[in-house]
């Protein structure tokens, strides 16, 4: 649903993600799809000191091209840094409009750190593996459930499709809250959800909405 001329060659993307970046929050139109142009009113461009590797973002992109068809609004892309500990801020949220970004602490599965050491060791897509898995998620739909208010992820690839029936969705918990990081050295672990704090999940929610694309991800 992007603009044929919008994403550059793989090659070029992967080569430099942060050239691209700075180059198409130059040149990036809206595509035309319904609500855009209101969202762009309703929600001022988000900024923060961004630390994401570039080859990361370039992946990024890159998914986001492939499946084009599927992605309703490209606006906006949250990506996780699973290369990252779980003390540092690692879910970053990317305006495309502009290149400025916001980061949040993020949790990952405990399948994907048994050791509960603060770093993914591994992904999975199995089911109970309690393991986070890689590659480009569709947010879809918000319930209400164990942890308050959720939001229902659909993976897009063969490494995370089985994310629906393991119920793979992102949603907030106390273990994942900065002040959690005082009393130990890294966040709590979740059985394979992206958990962030119980103040930033109203924020995240409101710049990520349904329709926008996740993708997860070590570089």
């Amino acid at each position: 649903m992007l603009d044929g001329d919008w994403v550059p060659s793989r090659r070029a993307v992967l080569r430099n993600g942060a050239g691209v970046a700075a180059s198409l929050a130059a040149s990036f139109v809206l595509p035309d799809f319904p609500g855009n142009a209101a969202m762009a009113q309703d929600f001022p461009p988000i900024s923060a000191p961004c630390k994401m590797p570039p080859a990361l973002l370039g992946q990024a992109l890159v998914a986001l091209d492939r499946h084009r068809h599927r992605i309703e609004f490209a606006d906006r892309i949250a990506i996780a840094d699973f290369s990252a500990p779980s003390f540092q801020p690692r879910l970053y949220l990317v305006d495309l409009r502009n290149g400025a970004t916001v980061s949040f602490l993020v949790a990952h599965g405990k399948g994907s750190d048994p050791d509960h050491s603060g770093w993914v060791r591994r992904f999975s897509n199995d089911e109970g593996s309690l393991a986070s898995s890689e590659g480009a998620f569709l947010t879809s739909d918000y319930y209400t459930g164990d942890h308050g208010v959720s939001q229902r992820l659909i993976g897009l690839d063969l490494t995370n499709n089985n994310a629906e029936s393991r119920a793979i969705v992102i949603h907030c918990a106390r273990y994942a809250n900065p002040d959690i990081l005082l009393s130990q050295p890294v966040l709590g672990r979740s059985d394979g959800c992206f958990v962030v704090g119980e103040a930033e999940i109203d924020l995240l929610f409101d710049r990520l909405g349904p329709g926008r694309m996740l993708f997860s991800a070590k570089v």
